[in-house]
């Protein structure tokens, strides 16, 4: 039997990646590390315009933290620096990486599933999911970046209530409140957000980039500097091929052809700038 917690299938130029610890595909550190690793390797693969992310089988996405690892790392006074702070990263990559990302939930999305899981452009999740973190009840808070994506994703009060009670939402609520992009039957979630998934990565990739980080902008940066930083994108934008290729094709009614490769260094990585 295999040790490996991250599968990865590719399908044309969409690549699925699956937590493997089952039952509830809890976050271990070598989970962490293969996730890490999958999505430096993606990233730089020109041939994957756009990646899936899941949990194996269909109870969880994920459920947290694997807390038996915690007693040795509380022994050593090391929960930060080999468990949290590494774990930010790699949860920081995902919710930074230049292609579109998409999550499929089946089941529960906990703690650190749930953290992680808000850092995704698109979110799927099947009627029978639950969504909540409760790190409140073990005397700790959300520790792998959910107090920012989380409540960037839904706003302040609805997080407040999560984070606080420590109690769960199910699927529907999680579409009220913005976490959610789409609700589907159980046992379909997967495939939608592949065929989301496909269609993103037959997108402009330059633009696609640039819409994540213009988007990102108007988060984290006061209007004007917001639109001042949206008019910088916009002239890098205006001197790619596939710009021209669009308008073209749009002017003398075809099927305009994309062919720019991703190159995040225009963009600075669809990222707001360190």
């Amino acid at each position: 039997m295999s040790d490996q917690k991250l599968r990865v299938e590719i399908d044309g130029a969409v690549a699925t990646l699956f937590l493997v610890n089952p039952p509830m595909n809890v976050m271990t550190l070598d989970m962490r590390r293969e996730l890490d690793e999958a999505l430096t390797s993606l990233e730089a693969d020109p041939a994957i315009g756009a990646i899936v992310l899941t949990g194996d089988g269909d109870r969880a996405f994920g459920t947290g933290s694997d807390i038996k690892e915690f007693p040795g790392l509380l022994a050593d006074g090391a929960v930060v620096s080999r468990k949290l702070a590494p774990e930010n990263e790699t949860f920081t990559k995902f919710a930074n990486f230049p292609k579109p990302t998409v999550v499929a939930i089946e089941g529960y999305a906990l703690g650190g599933g749930m953290e992680l899981a808000a850092g995704a452009d698109i979110i799927v999740v099947a009627e029978n999911s639950k969504f909540g973190v409760p790190e409140i009840n073990l005397g700790a808070i959300p520790g792998s970046g959910g107090s920012v994506r989380i409540t960037r994703r839904i706003g302040i009060g609805r997080a407040s209530e999560l984070f606080l009670l420590g109690d769960m939402i199910d699927a529907q609520q999680a579409l009220a409140w913005g976490y959610a992009n789409h609700v589907k039957p159980k046992g379909e979630v997967l495939a939608h957000a592949q065929k989301i998934a496909a269609r993103l990565a037959s997108a402009p990739k330059q633009a696609i980039c640039a819409v994540k980080q213009v988007l990102r902008y108007g988060i984290y940066l006061p209007e004007e500097q917001a639109i001042a930083k949206l008019l910088d994108v916009l002239d890098v934008l205006s001197r790619t091929q596939d710009l021209h290729e669009g308008a073209d094709a749009f002017i003398n009614k075809r099927k305009a052809n994309f062919q720019d490769p991703l190159d995040t260094s225009k963009f600075v990585g669809c990222m707001f700038p360190k």
